[in-house]
């Protein structure tokens, strides 16, 4: 067959784990005991109460028929609920809740809302990749926003130039941040509503790992800052909260024109989220929140058998307050792409170089909290072995 790739694939960033894979797949056929801190994706069970009640619904003929491209009335309900009680804030159901097949879907087809061949949309980097694939697949160009430790991984508003701010269009920011672990306070969320009303910027947070945090800290909702829910809307998972990656089921919250944009989209290219999947979403939201703790203290254990090996290793990596992630800096000297090609040959351990998530996360590596503590005692071990 000869037809080409459309521009659009052909544009895509290369897949820049490749070579990693290739050595993992090598030290595997090799019978090395490999480690794998390098994947985002919960490790722990699903609770039970939330499968029984899937059992429970997929035994309905009812639930077996095409569902609402907008969810159903009963889980969009149950997220207003889960936000009033979470955070304190009121959604209206059926014009500020959409249910999305994951966020990264939601994440993904926002930009085919609003952005046009050539327009703009302010990106962090490091970050998701989604955020810039979506922008270019919708056509428009990425204004990239540095995420550097000296400014607490928060974007530099002020420093994007008047012209680029004004001809922005959306305003993607991450908090709890993927893949540095930082969080965002009040006030910043206050700037990035001043910023997004003074340049008519519709702010798009992604708050995935708001439910995964330590110490007694307590992320916050974009939306509890006044003003936000004029500007923004807000993406969420029942993933990470729940340990539900392969469900497949999130939301996304909060303005009614963003949510109606999104609305449109995703009427024309999918069907929604299976009925006994929302229903047992419904579970995970109204259900007992237990699990979330002992989830929480599950990982803070992970974390901090992690971060003392780390620095007793001369890794001066920080504990961070949220997330399943270690944003590790490497050896001084050493690139990103070199330390995990280093710690995957010599010490069996997979993880993700930060150049990876973009180029301002050179000089790190992410590390995922995602296997048992005692995987983590023995990443630990490993490490301290090695020598730079």
């Amino acid at each position: 067959m000869n037809v080409d790739f459309a521009n659009r694939v052909k544009n895509l960033p290369p897949y820049l784990f490749k070579e990693i894979d290739r050595l993992k797949a090598e030290l595997l056929a090799k019978g090395v005991d490999v480690i794998n801190l390098g994947v985002g994706d919960p490790d722990l069970r699903t609770p039970s109460h939330i499968i029984e009640r899937l059992q429970t619904a997929a035994q309905d003929p009812a639930n077996h028929q095409y569902p609402l491209y907008s969810g159903m009335n009963a889980f969009r309900d149950a997220v207003a609920r889960w936000y009033k009680q979470r955070f304190d804030v009121h959604l209206d159901p059926s014009t500020q809740v959409l249910t999305l097949i994951g966020s990264k879907e939601g994440i993904a087809h926002l930009p085919l809302a609003f952005i046009n061949p050539g327009d703009v949309a302010l990106v962090p980097s490091p970050a998701y990749p989604v955020y810039q694939v979506a922008v270019m697949f919708a056509g428009g160009t990425s204004h990239i926003m540095p995420l550097v430790k000296e400014n607490g991984f928060l974007p530099d508003l002020s420093a994007i130039p008047e012209e680029t701010a004004q001809r922005a269009k959306l305003l993607f920011i991450n908090y709890p941040n993927n893949p540095t672990g930082a969080v965002a306070d009040a006030a910043f969320f206050e700037e990035v509503v001043a910023f997004a009303k003074r340049y008519d910027i519709i702010v798009c947070h992604d708050a995935a790992y708001s439910e995964i945090a330590f110490d007694d800290y307590r992320p916050m909702s974009f939306l509890q800052v006044p003003g936000a829910m004029d500007v923004g809307i807000e993406f969420h998972s029942l993933s990470k909260t729940y340990n539900m990656t392969g469900w497949r089921i999130g939301f996304a919250v909060g303005n009614a024109h963003v949510i109606s944009g999104l609305a449109q989209i995703k009427s024309n290219v999918d069907s929604g989220v299976f009925n006994a999947v929302q229903l047992a979403g419904v579970e995970a939201l109204d259900g007992d929140q237990k699990c979330v703790q002992e989830m929480q203290a599950i990982y803070q254990k992970r974390r901090d058998i992690l971060i003392e090996g780390l620095r007793r290793a001369g890794l001066n990596a920080q504990p961070p307050k949220a997330t399943f992630y270690v944003w590790c800096p490497t050896p001084q000297g050493m690139s990103s792409a070199d330390f995990t090609a280093k710690l995957l040959k010599e010490a069996g351990i997979v993880t993700t170089p930060g150049s990876g998530f973009g180029a301002p996360g050179e000089g790190y590596v992410r590390m995922a909290l995602t296997v048992d503590k005692e995987r983590v005692r023995e990443a630990v071990h490993r490490i301290l072995k090695l020598s730079w």
